[in-house]
């Protein structure tokens, strides 16, 4: 069987697993949400913070909670990072650096994964298990948390408030997040993941000398990890190491993982709004986006050229071959329009154009299918957009979902889509004019700066994968990527519950026959080429100096 025949196939497969899992999971997902009744785990997680999951929240009531519990989350995770060493279960390591500590715990909080060190050679079994993880299920299900919050507000008439933070927070993590990790870690387990608390143990000679490893709870993080899209690895080479990612089954599970809750979510917004048929449209754009980028990575992957592919045979650089091309391409296609950051192959050994592709998907804004619950109101924001540009157009007054969409709510829209950008081409020319960070570099020129840009964007838009080329490990890149997730998460996120909460306010407008069909084809090819003509705008000049530069030299 040829590569490429094999990349179909599992393209496929990935595709009929997708759409088996889509509507239950999404209808159970809206069940979850949209229930007055609470479990008895969850009253007593309730008792323990002590909060009143019954409480109606306005916007800024939500978002307080919202920052709140961010807030001690960073500080927590940085508290037990720097207190490692004291901690039981350290394996011998040290305490984290003061910048790397904070790097780490900003990462984490933001469901951004950013790793600027080496996993089993830095965090002990406690940081793991108790730190990382935990902010694996809390972070997603914050993300979660919003994006329902947004869909009440499209949901809502005249209500104003927005639900309870608190009790969504749990619930996404006790009924949908926490379950669904279960059974992916069996699954895992089963297929060759190691779970242990093992310590440092020697696995036999490697190039003249003997090669130490430690265990670790592997399988149970490594499935929150994809699932909650997340992406940071027990170990440094991530989804790439056989001990997270055993073999092309698990390789495919994973993708399958990274994919399943962003995409059943449009299932869940359509099921909440009363129409799903507008999740359907919603799905279609986004599942349009994504086989697209998996097309045109292949199209640059199976088409590669150089030494190293005559050699080979085909594009293998930095790829598994327990995975091959086809399966890497949708792997790094789907980790990047995601914010997964997992990699099961290192996209800096992509061609000039390949790379440039996994770059593309995160300058997108992580929204086909973006991450869970950022994936699904970073699409919402731009369908928005798009309804502004058809009103626009025809002399209209533009609605969504029978909302009005005002001066306020495009003010909202415009701020929501203009901070990632300022904050990834501003760190980038600030990190290019410095004269230290060539040293951070391993490669010159067009090369060199994609590794800067792919790191700024990687972390303003909260993925957390690496160019591997960039040392990132210094006090300036882990100051400033660390507040590049921090804005890039919770900034978004204000501009994000501020129009939930003007548009739940309103009074839902009935239809006429000039109001725009946000359900039909046509609106779905309006939503595409909205995204591709803002991100465009935006990034071009940038993408142009560094992979379409190099691409055009190779």
């Amino acid at each position: 069987m040829s590569p490429f025949l094999a990349g179909v196939l599992q393209l496929l497969a990935l595709i009929a697993a997708l759409a088996l899992a889509y509507r239950p999971l999404g209808d159970h997902v809206a069940a979850v949400y949209s229930s007055d009744r609470h479990l008895r785990a969850e009253k007593w997680i309730y008792r323990v913070i002590g909060v009143d999951p019954s409480v109606r929240m306005r916007w800024p009531a939500y978002l307080r909670g919202v920052l709140a519990f961010s807030a001690v989350s960073v500080l927590f995770l940085y508290a037990m990072q720097r207190f490692q060493g004291s901690l039981p279960g350290s394996l011998g390591f040290s305490s984290i650096d003061p910048d790397q500590a904070f790097n780490t715990a900003a990462s984490f909080v933001t469901n951004t994964n950013w790793q600027s060190y080496y996993g089993e050679q830095a965090m002990g079994h406690v940081v793991q298990t108790g730190g990382l993880a935990v902010q694996n299920f809390v972070s997603a299900a914050v993300g979660m948390a919003v994006a329902v919050a947004l869909v009440r507000g499209f949901a809502r008439s005249r209500a104003g408030d927005l639900g309870n933070f608190w009790a969504d927070l749990v619930r996404g993590v006790v009924r949908v997040l926490l379950p669904l990790s279960v059974v992916g870690a069996i699954v895992l387990v089963a297929c060759g993941a190691i779970q242990n608390f093992s310590g440092i143990h020697e696995i036999g000679q490697f190039m003249g000398g003997t090669r130490q490893w430690n265990g670790g709870a592997v399988a149970s993080q490594e499935a929150i990890k994809e699932l909650g899209t997340n992406g940071g690895g027990y170990f440094n080479a991530n989804s790439a190491h056989p001990f997270e990612n055993p073999n092309a089954f698990t390789n495919l599970f994973e993708i399958f993982l990274i994919l399943l809750i962003p995409f059943s979510l449009t299932r869940t917004f359509g099921t909440m709004v009363g129409s799903v048929r507008q999740g359907y449209a919603i799905l279609a754009t986004m599942a349009t986006i994504w086989v697209g980028f998996v097309l045109l990575m292949w199209a640059t992957e199976f088409a590669g050229h150089g030494p190293a592919f005559e050699a080979a045979g085909s594009a293998m650089e930095g790829k598994e071959t327990r995975f091959g091309i086809g399966a890497s391409s949708i792997f790094a296609v789907s980790a990047t329009l995601t914010s997964t950051g997992a990699v099961d192959s290192f996209h800096s050994s992509f061609t000039a154009l390949g790379g440039g592709i996994t770059m593309l998907g995160m300058m997108l804004g992580e929204i086909a299918p973006g991450g869970v619950g950022s994936g699904l109101y970073g699409m919402l924001i731009m369908a928005v957009i798009a309804v502004f540009v058809a009103g626009l157009m025809v002399g209209r007054t533009p609605e969504y979902l029978g909302r009005k969409i005002s001066t306020r709510e495009i003010r909202l829209t415009a701020c929501y889509i203009l901070v990632t950008p300022a904050l990834v081409l501003g760190f980038t020319a600030a990190a290019m004019a410095l004269p230290g960070t060539a040293d951070a570099m391993t490669n010159s020129g067009a090369h060199g700066f994609s590794e800067v840009l792919y790191a700024y964007t990687s972390g303003a838009n909260n993925n957390g994968s690496a160019f591997a080329g960039l040392n990132a490990d210094t006090p300036w890149f882990n100051t400033t990527i660390g507040l590049a997730m921090l804005l890039g998460r919770f900034v978004p996120m204000v501009f994000v519950l501020a129009l939930a909460g003007s548009l739940a306010e309103q009074t839902p407008v009935p239809a006429t026959a000039g109001t725009l069909r946000t359900e039909k084809p046509l609106f779905t090819g309006l939503l595409v080429g909205t995204i591709a003509i803002i991100t465009g705008l935006t990034y071009f000049p940038a993408l142009a100096l560094g992979p379409l530069a190099e691409g055009l030299a190779s």
